[in-house]
């Protein structure tokens, strides 16, 4: 019995090590997803001068106060130069708060009140985020001058060789998956563009750039982020917590970890911290969404979780939670699991400066509200969509706002 034991185990570990070492070949092969110079159209700064004199150059918005690319009409995806005029640098970047006040205003007013610096560069970065989301889950679609789109054969080059490794086939079908993965390939190149000599004519990536210089922010945070949405593509069941945790951090934990690179920290531990907010957040919306997720064909919660509860995946996309016996267990114990994060983030509060705290407080506060609710809710995610109202925002966030900004002196 105890040969037999020894054997499993050792199939085991070899089989983990066999996909670490799978996992990291498709990392670097990710990250190495490169722009260069010789290989695109580039543009004069000098073309913008043209357009500020006309009325083509917009600013960030329309008439109709729509939010609009103010470089939309440069058709390279490079400038020439490296050195950039401070107008088109703040223009990008205004580009990038006008997003975030458009897309995400909760996000935005957790932002407002970080120094100017912090402020802007939050933007810029959430701007990242939320393009990429948008590739990878709506209707967004982003434009790199020059390429042939899903056609392009380096875009389908690269499909090819993550279809290759990462063994799976996609669970999407496949005039989407190679449409929203050729626009992440180009996503990436302009993403290299931020930690290399050129500059891209995206007002993103451009404010993006002039962001990680500032904080020197990791590239591998901003690779796993884009590769967690790439392997959306490949998965819509989580067998284990294990398997689930390894989404959360790329798409979540990832996202902490860029946010203290911009507060600012400087106890190394509040890198676990952070990991662990990403993971909170996600966590949360994972529960709340359950039944929008079921409704695209997705299961985000570990499988071997509800089984133990006795809820097979068919529950779920069918629409029979509410009424099954083992959700009220399976959302008390997931619930106990979340705070467990929920618990490991708000430690990372005190680890950094008073004046940047407010911001990730509020963000940890609004996600704890809608946990409780939906405890106090026995787990109903699907009688309405589960959120604060005006009043418990403004509630929250005066009484977050008073804590964090006039009651700390550390």
């Amino acid at each position: 019995m105890s040969e037999t034991r020894t054997k499993e185990s050792t199939v085991k570990v070899e089989a983990i090590r066999s996909t670490e070492n799978r996992e990291q070949k498709i990392a670097s092969f990710r990250a190495a997803v490169e722009l260069t110079s010789d290989a695109v159209r580039v543009v004069s700064v000098t073309a913008v001068d043209a357009l500020k004199a006309s009325a083509r150059f917009m600013g960030v918005t329309t008439k109709e106060e729509n939010l609009a690319n103010p470089f939309d009409n440069i058709d390279a995806p490079v400038w020439s130069e490296k050195d950039i005029p401070p107008f088109i640098l703040n223009t990008a970047y205004d580009y990038c708060e006008a997003l975030t006040i458009r897309e995400a205003a909760n996000f935005y007013h957790s932002f407002k009140y970080l120094p100017d610096e912090q402020r802007r560069a939050m933007c810029a970065y959430y701007a990242f985020c939320r393009r990429a989301d948008d590739i990878a889950d709506g209707d967004y679609r982003d434009l790199f001058p020059g390429s042939s789109g899903p056609k392009d054969e380096e875009a389908l080059e690269y499909i090819s060789r993550i279809e290759e490794m990462i063994q799976r086939v996609p669970v999407v079908d496949r005039t989407s998956f190679i449409d929203k993965m050729s626009q992440l390939f180009f996503f990436r190149k302009k993403l290299s563009t931020a930690y290399n000599d050129l500059v891209s004519t995206d007002p993103i990536f451009l404010a993006l750039k002039d962001t990680v210089q500032k904080y020197h922010i990791p590239r591998i945070h901003l690779d796993d982020l884009i590769a967690g949405m790439e392997d959306d593509f490949f998965q819509d069941r989580y067998d284990t917590f294990e398997d689930l945790y390894r989404y959360c951090y790329r798409v979540a934990s990832t996202v902490g970890l860029v946010c203290i690179d911009i507060y600012g920290y400087e106890n190394p531990k509040a890198r676990e911290h952070a990991e662990a907010w990403g993971v909170f957040m996600q966590l949360v919306n994972i529960l709340r969404d359950v039944q929008e997720d079921a409704d695209r064909g997705r299961i985000y919660l570990p499988i071997e979780d509800l089984a133990r509860h006795g809820i097979q995946p068919e529950d779920v996309l069918e629409g029979r939670l509410q009424e099954h016996p083992g959700w009220g267990p399976f959302v008390a114990e997931f619930i106990e699991r979340i705070e467990v994060y929920r618990d490991r983030a708000l430690d990372l509060l005190p680890m950094l400066k008073p004046k940047m705290r407010f911001s990730p407080a509020i963000m940890m506060g609004f996600y704890r509200s809608i946990l409780k609710k939906i405890r106090r809710n026995d787990g109903d995610v699907f009688s309405q969509r589960v959120k604060l109202n005006k009043v418990e925002k403004l509630t929250l966030a005066l009484s977050i706002y008073i804590r964090h900004r006039f009651l700390t002196f550390f």
